[in-house]
């Protein structure tokens, strides 16, 4: 497994921006949990549908936290990140360094052929009915459709996963979240504790698939420019329940000035998409204000699921050098001469 090579500046900044505080949903959600599996405080369906909810949020933040570790970021130590990373990633059957290796890939070829995350919607080799029967299936399937999708670098035969060792890492990780879900499963099955189990876990679990696939969408479906500020949709949140959001989303929804630049902290961000707007006041980016305003700008895509060249983009040209790792500036270190859009602000 690559690991992610920090500036001593870096971490500093990783370091001023305590996360910890965000780290309220863990016990927020087990409590939340606790209230469902044990019908407290009764078994009404209003107290239901609420502690589902609520713990099917903060299931999606825990996927906001696995993004964050796949970056090492989420502190100055790295052990931290990985090791909070492989426990969510058994937990949502995508093994930590698949997802770290493919996120790579995503951040220096954002919504080209090569962005295997985005598959099928970066895959000009696709059919559009093929794209649009996947991204339908994805709304109802993501819990699903998106460890297939992550599984794929691994598995298909045209992977740019080459290194022996870390494809042993990966099939270990893969034998290590195998073996915890025999383990949870066999515990529910001589417990009887099936309605339970589907009330606390299954249920939540699928829910916060839902939402996890409209974010994928949101931020991604029907953007075509490879330039990272231009090819995603970032919302900066103007009212508290959005700034709340994004903050127990470990600011995933500040997609633009992240993808350019994904060893930022992420109290960096909100700066940089600033300085972007104010130094290129001649090109409007895909900025939003409420999380509802991206989505709407994102549903006309779901009829034509795609990125990059199938969403109409030309095809893409060579990048000054290939990525094994997080870059400090996609446009500037990554993408040709001819694909920035944006002017690089120190």
């Amino acid at each position: 497994m690559s690991l992610t090579e920090l500036t001593a500046e870096e971490v500093a900044a990783i370091e001023s921006n305590s996360m910890w505080p965000r780290f309220l949903i863990g016990p927020v959600g087990l409590a939340a949990q606790a209230a469902l599996a044990f019908y407290w405080p009764s078994g009404d369906v209003g107290w239901q549908v609420l502690w589902t909810a609520l713990t099917a949020y903060i299931f999606f933040c825990w996927t906001s936290c696995f993004h964050e570790a796949s970056h090492q970021t989420i502190c100055g130590s790295r052990r931290v990140s990985i090791v909070i990373g492989r426990a969510i990633g058994s937990m949502i059957f995508v093994p930590y360094s698949i997802y770290r290796e493919s996120h790579i890939r995503h951040h220096a070829y954002l919504n080209k052929p090569t962005d295997w995350e985005l598959w099928p919607y970066s895959d000009p080799k696709t059919s559009l009915w093929f794209r649009r029967m996947f991204c339908w299936l994805e709304f109802p399937l993501g819990v699903f459709t998106t460890p297939f999708a992550y599984g794929r670098l691994y598995f298909h035969r045209d992977s740019p996963l080459s290194d022996p060792q870390l494809r042993r890492q990966i099939g270990w990780e893969y034998v290590a979240m195998f073996t915890t879900w025999v383990v949870i499963l066999t515990t529910v099955a001589l417990t009887g504790s099936w309605a339970l189990f589907l009330r606390a876990w299954v249920i939540p679990h699928w829910i916060a698939g839902v939402f996890q696939v409209f974010r994928k969408f949101t931020e991604h479906l029907g953007m075509k420019s490879y330039d990272p500020l231009l090819g995603t949709r970032t919302v900066i949140g103007q009212k508290w329940l959005t700034k709340v959001a994004c903050y127990f989303n470990f600011d995933i929804f500040m997609h633009g000035p992240h993808h350019r630049h994904p060893r930022a902290s992420t109290n960096q961000l909100r700066d940089k998409m600033t300085d972007y707007q104010s130094g290129n006041p001649e090109i409007t980016y895909p900025v939003f204000p409420t999380y509802r305003a991206a989505i709407l700008d994102m549903l006309p895509a779901i009829w034509k699921p795609g990125v990059g060249m199938n969403a109409g983009a030309p095809p893409p040209v060579p990048e000054k050098v290939q990525v094994e790792n997080f870059m400090v500036d996609v446009t500037r270190d990554v993408l040709a001469d001819s694909e920035n859009e944006t002017v690089t602000i120190s």
